[in-house]
């Protein structure tokens, strides 16, 4: 492949990746219990803040189409599979499944901005420490500034 071809596909990758975290960061924003799942009114809120006009039909329709489990609420991996469908994120989640194999050298099954930014180097993606300590926090549902494995995990999991 050559040198353009890379450069072009790595952006397309990152413009992916930022789409992926801004969705996230709604999520997490209309997630007030942290519980990792919204319901019909914290969809709509999150709707509305992405810049999307949508009735509460509409609303419904969504949260009937994307609740897999059909418990009422849509889980950040219900959501993101719902609102990734359109993207091109294989070789995204690709990239992120080898760097989830080579995330937990240290076996503490969590995961820090700065191991994330050392990884992501290793698989050829450019990524500033800043932005992935805020990868990182975006999907950091307790505050604690890392993530476990098993919530980067569902992430992946979702853009497969």
């Amino acid at each position: 492949m050559q040198m353009a071809q890379v450069s072009s596909h790595l952006s397309v990758e990152m413009e992916t990746l930022n789409q992926v975290l801004s969705l996230m960061e709604a999520f997490k924003a209309f997630d007030g219990d942290n519980d990792g799942c919204i319901n019909e009114a914290e969809l709509g809120g999150i709707m509305g803040s992405l810049g999307y006009k949508a009735s509460d039909q509409e609303v419904r329709a969504m949260m009937q189409q994307g609740d897999k489990n059909k418990d009422g609420l849509l889980c950040i991996s219900e959501f993101l599979e719902m609102n990734t469908k359109g993207l091109e994120t294989g070789n995204l989640a690709n990239v992120l499944s080898a760097a989830f194999e080579a995330l937990d050298e240290d076996g503490n099954e969590i995961l820090t901005g700065e191991e994330l930014h050392e990884v992501m180097g290793n698989f050829g993606l450019s990524l500033s420490l800043e932005k992935c300590e805020n990868i990182v926090a975006s999907l950091d549902m307790d505050g604690d500034g890392a993530v476990s494995l098993d919530d980067f995990r569902l992430i992946v999991e979702s853009l497969i």
